[in-house]
């Protein structure tokens, strides 16, 4: 039985480089490379500084604020790259199987992606999350958080040659994404705990998410 997030992953990683050619598996593996390379990860906003305000749309229009979200609260904000990667759906239902847990320790728990709200609301539906999925398209708001980057052309490449298709997810064809990450922001807007991965097969531990909620 699986325990934790990461086994979760690990496991389903193994599972699907397993069934990948070579080839395929070198871009992809170079393109994580670059990506943390570059930093971007330990650049993206810290802890300790004042998480940007936004105010985006739900799947059915409704415009969440994190302002109003820290009203009642402690927020938990994870960033996702879209419902089309595999990674981010295994995410998004353990996150949803803590949900009760993340509002035991105080937090709202609330996940945003560059998707069109079509394709949030999909994903919403196919995975039954019960709480806000927002769409950022253009990835205006990642783009404060200092998370978004640009897939290579051989990766644009291998993900067509997969089946997805970004531009129509997205609304846009600039083959930009968000870094995987989740930020804990305090009452005060502050950001109290934060984990930002240039490896999208890694994600934050529920458990950590919720002793970081629980220890403000």
């Amino acid at each position: 039985m699986t325990d934790t997030l990461a086994q979760a992953l690990k496991e389903q990683n193994e599972a699907n480089r397993a069934h990948l050619p070579e080839a395929q598996l070198a871009v992809m593996d170079a393109a994580t490379a670059a990506l943390e390379a570059s930093g971007l990860a330990q650049r993206s906003l810290a802890v300790g500084a004042i998480a940007p305000d936004f105010a985006l749309p739900d799947p059915t229009g409704r415009r969440v604020a994190l302002t109003s979200l820290l009203a009642e609260g402690p927020v938990v904000l994870s960033f996702y790259r879209g419902g089309w990667c595999p990674y981010c759906s295994t995410q998004l239902r353990a996150l949803q199987t803590r949900l009760a847990d993340i509002s035991e320790a105080g937090g709202r728990l609330v996940a945003v992606s560059p998707q069109t709200p079509d394709h949030s609301l999909s994903t919403a539906e196919k995975l039954e999350l019960a709480f806000p999925v927002l769409s950022d398209v253009g990835n205006t708001v990642a783009r404060t958080y200092g998370l978004v980057f640009s897939l290579p052309e051989d990766l644009r490449d291998v993900y067509s040659g997969f089946g997805l298709d970004l531009p129509a997810a997205n609304g846009d064809d600039t083959f930009e994404l968000p870094l995987p990450a989740t930020f804990v922001v305090g009452t005060d807007a502050k950001v109290a705990w934060r984990f930002v991965d240039s490896d999208y097969t890694r994600r934050a531990e529920p458990d950590d998410v919720i002793d970081a909620l629980r220890s403000l």
